[in-house]
């Protein structure tokens, strides 16, 4: 009967903590990550503008379908492995250097935009991966910043990238 009560002190504990700490924590982040691909400007930008074609490269992604737009620009629906939606609005679209989308969905705990920026060096492309997003809960901030790391996902991005285009990706913080 004790170690119940100690395993629900613990536990109660361990929520304050998690909560405690993600209230310190900023709401808005800003984190850049570069990746160097040997491939053309144009060649990157037909893969992340593919946005129907990223289901075959991406891992954690089941079906991409456009869906109504909003004040005239486009927004598709990612579905994820587990089933979980994520609507995208393209808010910008410069081929081939710049594409910047942000999430359109309303009652989300989080938000924010990705900016993809393709700038060319020589034989060698650089993409520049953006997130400037928003945490409102405190324990998913917790866990975005001290158990994920909030590049988690920019990083999986890249890599997965690289796979596709068969390159070796070296990432970078910006």
């Amino acid at each position: 009967m004790v170690w119940l009560v100690v395993t629900g002190v613990a536990l109660v504990g361990v929520v304050v903590l998690v909560f405690g700490v993600g209230s310190l924590l900023p709401r808005a982040h800003s984190v850049s990550r570069m990746a160097h691909f040997n491939r053309s400007p144009r060649a990157i930008w037909m893969v992340i503008s593919d946005f129907p074609g990223q289901t075959a490269w991406r891992a954690d992604l089941k079906r991409v379908e456009r869906i109504a737009g909003r004040a005239g620009r486009d927004v598709w629906r990612e579905t994820d492995k587990s089933g979980r939606s994520l609507d995208m609005e393209t808010m910008e679209m410069a081929a081939p250097r710049r594409l910047v989308r942000r999430i359109a969905n309303d009652n989300l705990p989080f938000s924010g935009r990705w900016t993809m920026e393709v700038a060319e060096f020589g034989e060698v492309t650089a993409l520049t991966v953006t997130e400037d997003g928003e945490i409102d809960n405190p324990a998913l901030r917790f866990i975005s910043r001290l158990i994920m790391g909030q590049t988690a996902t920019i990083d999986q991005y890249l890599r997965a990238l690289g796979e596709k285009l068969g390159v070796d990706v070296t990432i970078t913080t910006v």
